[in-house]
């Protein structure tokens, strides 16, 4: 491996999408109300169904939680259902990780989800940013986002799979974000059971759900019950369990979503290539395209109140969530007409 970074080192605040506050200081004229498409979170939200009074007047037991689990289990084709760890979301399950390792060599497959890298430095591991995992070379901890966020990049199981037993044989972890996989033909690890293997699931992404904070781990029993020991008791609230379970198990839905966001990213890829983007990735629930004049696009899509995520890294690059009605797919189309 190359370009590692000191252990411990601090990283710099991490750009994520979703914050209008920022929208609103950079474009304090912007037409209102905005269409934050700066986000990968599906649009059309699951609707919710009505709920007890009493999930959120009582905490939640542990039959509440394990009926969750195996709602998540039977949702992710997982035979056992206590290699399934709920969490208030994807995000507290990244930062908990680092903790429950002793200090290591982690190699992150990048360019990705920022917060993967800033987790493990913040744990005093000492990170590499590699770009594919066979590049991975000497690494005890693997992190690699499946489908990759933002170019949408997938491996092969096989792939993946040969990797975590080669980390397992030396005591090593593979941890596979699966946050945009729901939605997707590529095939998910979760099922897998295997020594080392952490696959990670986001809810609240697949579902449109995104406040609800709920998210899953799916690893050996062992390790499920080491991550549920270092969230401590009652970390899923009884209305996120409520919403979960209900919606985990109604796949109608998922599939119905899946077709109606797939339709709606190639309806977005039209729009982009309409105005000179190059589509370089994506998954169904956004898409990153390189423009020639990308900063200029941004600021033109801004004044409009239609924020989308940039990055650093590659200044041509914008990617855009999916509109999530006919009235914010008419605004996005009539700034994206070509001038």
């Amino acid at each position: 491996m190359s370009g590692s970074e000191e252990a411990g080192e601090r990283v710099g605040p991490i750009a994520h999408g979703g914050d209008l506050d920022a929208a609103a200081a950079l474009f304090p004229h912007a037409e209102q109300p905005w269409i934050d498409l700066s986000t990968g979170i599906n649009p059309v939200p699951y609707p919710c169904p009505p709920l007890e009074a009493s999930a959120f007047r009582r905490l939640p037991s542990r039959a509440d939680l394990q009926s969750l689990r195996a709602a998540a289990a039977e949702a992710y084709g997982v035979a056992d259902p206590d290699r399934v760890v709920a969490a208030p979301g994807t995000q507290i399950l990244i930062e908990t990780l680092p903790r429950l390792r002793p200090l290591s060599r982690v190699a992150v497959v990048a360019p990705t989800y920022g917060e993967h890298e800033a987790a493990w430095l913040r744990g005093g591991h000492a990170v590499t940013m590699v770009s594919d995992v066979e590049a991975a070379e000497g690494a005890e901890v693997v992190v690699v986002v499946n489908p990759n966020n933002p170019d949408g990049r997938t491996w092969a199981p096989a792939r993946l799979l040969d990797l975590a037993a080669g980390l397992a044989a030396r005591g090593g972890w593979l941890v596979v974000d699966e946050a945009f996989i729901d939605l997707e033909p590529a095939e998910s690890l979760a099922p897998r059971p295997m020594p080392g293997l952490v696959v990670l699931r986001s809810f609240g992404k697949t579902y449109g759900l995104a406040g609800i904070r709920l998210g899953f781990a799916v690893t050996d029993p062992a390790l499920a019950q080491r991550i549920g020991e270092a969230l401590g008791p009652w970390a899923v609230p009884g209305p996120a369990i409520a919403i979960g379970r209900a919606a985990l198990a109604d796949m109608p839905w998922l599939r119905e979503a899946a077709l109606a966001r797939h339709a709606d990213a190639m309806r977005l890829d039209r729009l982009l290539a309409c105005r000179g983007g190059r589509v370089v990735g994506g998954t169904c629930l956004f898409r990153t395209a390189a423009f020639d004049d990308a900063p200029g696009l941004f600021r033109r899509l801004g004044a409009a109140g239609i924020y989308v995520r940039r990055f650093e890294a590659d200044p041509r690059w914008l990617r855009f969530g999916l509109p999530a009605d006919k009235g914010e797919w008419c605004r996005l189309s009539r700034v994206l007409k070509p001038a």
